[in-house]
């Protein structure tokens, strides 16, 4: 099966030999094309499958990720717990009998998929051994405190949920996203024998190390707009330092774009660079 020249919501890609892509119908600012979910397995054949992100409680994407795996799926493992990677996971499990695996939930922020409950908890280094593949987990907090990247064994793909997504940058979202360890677990990366990486939203990212390293510089060079933005504009709120740290993003995302702010400044504040106080802040 030939990779598309566009990401089709339903469509069924192969990405490498015995890995395919189903994307959800949910496309939007947060998601981009939609959320990907990867069957992992032999095509044809009897062995069992196991999918990486059910994606979203969506009846259509339900229904042609149970057409696609009939009978065969038996793993489920979710990268974090974000309602639109983990929620499907109770549906395909109650159709198939298939064991749900991830690192749990964490504390409540409002943004959590609370109900799920893995068969078995996974930390870093855990290995699931599906049929003939092996996926290697690799817990790399920031974007979430409780995100896993899946290592496929031999293979060189990581499955990289949203720890990295092609064509945008990540949201980090205190209280339970931290700047800090996304840039540290971004580094780590560079540790792993990866060839390409399986992000959650957009296509295969070919040259991983390169795209790490592109990452976290643009984080760095943010952090600096936004330490420059405190010294001309501070003590300031939130809502005025955006204006000036994220004037090349779209004022109908600065909402968004509020929240990585804020995971930037406690970065710098942890680093003695700013002070808050009374819900405004200024550069130390």
């Amino acid at each position: 099966m030939a990779a598309l020249p566009a990401i089709i919501p339903g469509e069924v890609v192969a990405i490498v030999p015995g890995v395919r892509r189903v994307t959800a119908p949910n496309p939007g600012v947060m998601t981009g094309p939609g959320t990907n979910s990867y069957l992992i397995g032999d095509q044809l054949g009897d062995g069992g499958l196991a999918l990486i992100d059910p994606g979203p409680e969506l009846d259509a994407h339900r229904d042609i990720l149970l057409k696609t795996v009939g009978d065969r799926l038996r793993w489920i493992l979710c990268t974090h717990t974000h309602r639109d990677h983990s929620p499907l996971a109770r549906a395909l499990k109650a159709a198939t009998g298939a064991q749900v695996f991830g690192f749990g939930i964490t504390p409540g922020d409002g943004r959590q998929d609370e109900a799920f409950a893995p068969d078995h908890a996974l930390r870093h280094g855990d290995v699931v051994t599906c049929g003939a593949y092996r996926l290697r987990t690799v817990h790399t907090p920031g974007h979430a405190s409780n995100h896993l990247c899946y290592l496929l064994e031999d293979h060189g793909l990581l499955f990289t949920g949203d720890h990295v997504m092609q064509g945008s940058t990540v949201v980090i979202s205190p209280p339970d996203g931290d700047m800090q360890a996304y840039l540290d677990s971004l580094e780590g990366l560079l540790t792993l024998p990866v060839t390409r990486f399986a992000p959650g939203h957009g296509f295969v990212i070919e040259t991983p190390q390169d795209e790490v390293r592109r990452l976290v510089a643009h984080r760095l060079k943010r952090e600096q707009k936004i330490f420059s933005a405190l010294k001309a504009a501070g003590p300031a709120t939130l809502e005025v330092l955006v204006r000036h740290a994220y004037d090349d993003v779209p004022e109908r995302i600065h909402n968004v774009a509020m929240r990585s702010l804020h995971a930037h400044l406690l970065r710098l504040e942890r680093n003695g660079h700013a002070v808050q106080a009374a819900g405004q802040w200024r550069a130390r």
